[in-house]
């Protein structure tokens, strides 16, 4: 059976009725693709919801078809239809959106082929591979007239939206500067021997845009992220969520106009492993803000417990994220030192040495009402209401988000700090840095200039 393409897809979306505001009690059916990490949970929630129907499961490797049907089957009581060709899938007519949470060099081109398709689509983070793919994915959102949720759901949390509104009203001063921080232990990969593909695995289906290599256990479940062809690096994998959050509080809704990232593969030489474990980046905004972001996956300390933490700078301390929501007062103190007997005045010296202390600052209060109403209930709500601007992370958030960790990578591989124009998306003048703005896509798994 042939193929459909864009052009097939885009025509099929064009008899599809404008959608009004859907009742509560209508039946949406979804298709989760791609379920053996984070997809579960995924399809699990959506079982859970009211007049949801996890209806669809698609995934390249056939083997994980059995225990998920039957979770799913006890989960919403039915027994969802399976796929392992999300093109097949996005035929059906009684598809109503589908949830993606496949490794990150498939996220732009299916939910680019979901909007053609008409159906709406929830996207897991980051939201695409390169740049380029994230400007792609909200004109196709644009264009189709698609609820596109991208899964940075720390915005669904009521803590996080206080925090961030306590930022924004600037109670505590104005923030100059904000850093974003993230120490997630892994383990070494090691080194794997390529082998022959499993039975019931569809290897040339999860490559997809990615150029073709030989199966390796390293290269496919979970392994993926260490490589250039399939991830964003663990910028992209967590510190998406921490500068996410960094992004929203400072309410940035244009690109640093500068970026520079440094780092590299630590500790471990004996592994397949191709992208860095440690990165730090610097970004400055046109209007003087600095933003930092640091992210590792070796032994690194924590904040009392907690592995990840936004924190904002202002003449009067900081506030900060880690544990819970908070501000630290920093109180700077001119030391009050007598003159000595000889009468020769110390103020001058003094007044840069004052005596300082951190204490705990006002409290953040709560949002009245505020609750921490479920990232795919929002995106369902949505579905119902075709209300996009109350989506909690529309596509577009995704992408300005998912950019910075695009910059990271960029300069960490070109070794140098880069200028940027936001309004272009570009780096003015520098080939070497805007050849990673996009990829070769193998046919015909491409992402379109025109979608």
């Amino acid at each position: 059976m042939s193929d459909p393409t864009r052009r097939q897809f885009a025509a099929s979306a064009a008899f599809l009725p404008a959608l009004a505001q859907r009742s509560p009690n209508e039946q949406i059916n979804i298709g989760v693709v791609g379920f053996r990490g984070r997809g579960r949970d995924h399809y699990r929630t959506f079982a859970k919801i009211p007049n949801v129907r996890v209806a669809f499961l698609c995934d390249i490797d056939e083997r994980l078809f059995p225990g998920a049907v039957a979770e799913v089957e006890q989960l919403g009581g039915n027994r969802p239809e399976t796929y392992n060709d999300i093109r097949k899938l996005l035929e059906r007519k009684d598809l109503d959106a589908i949830s993606i949470a496949t490794p990150d060099h498939w996220h732009a081109l299916m939910t680019i082929w979901g909007c053609q398709a008409g159906k709406d689509v929830y996207v897991e983070k980051p939201v695409c591979h390169n740049m380029r793919e994230g400007r792609k994915m909200v004109e196709a959102a644009r264009k189709y007239n698609r609820m596109v949720q991208t899964g940075l759901n720390r915005r669904s949390e009521a803590r996080n939206q206080a925090g961030v509104a306590y930022v924004r009203g600037g109670a505590f001063g104005s923030v100059y500067r904000a850093k974003a921080v993230v120490y997630r232990g892994r383990t070494s990969v090691g080194r794997v021997q390529e082998a022959s593909i499993p039975k019931g695995v569809n290897w040339d289906l999860y490559l997809g845009p990615a150029p073709y290599r030989a199966f390796s256990l390293n290269r496919f479940h979970y392994g993926w992220h260490y490589f250039w062809d399939t991830a964003t690096t663990e910028v992209g994998n967590n510190g998406v969520h921490a500068i996410d959050v960094v992004r929203w509080a400072l309410n940035k809704n244009v690109h640093p106009v500068k970026v520079h990232c440094v780092g590299g593969r630590f500790v471990d030489d004996n592994t397949d492993q191709e992208t860095p474990n440690v990165q730090n980046a610097t970004y400055e905004y046109a209007d003087g803000t600095l933003v930092e972001l640091e992210v590792t996956t070796l032994p690194s300390p924590s904040f009392g417990g907690v592995q990840m933490g936004e924190f904002f700078y202002t003449p009067r301390g900081y506030i900060t994220s880690a544990k819970k929501w908070s501000t630290v007062q920093a109180d700077f103190t001119p030391r009050n030192t007598p003159d000595p007997p000889s009468g020769v005045s110390l103020r001058a010296t003094n007044l840069s040495f004052p005596d300082i202390k951190y204490n705990p600052g006002p409290e953040i209060p709560d949002i009245p009402g505020a609750r921490d109403d479920s990232h795919f209930q929002n995106f369902i709500n949505c579905v119902r209401s075709r209300k996009r601007e109350e989506l909690n992370c529309e596509v577009l958030e995704g992408h300005m988000s998912t950019a910075l960790c695009h910059l990271a990578n960029i300069a960490f591989r070109t070794g140098r700090k880069l200028t940027f124009d936001p309004a272009t998306e570009t780096f003015p003048g520098d080939a070497e840095a805007n050849q990673y703005l996009t990829r070769k896509y193998r046919e015909p798994y491409v992402v379109p200039d025109k979608v």
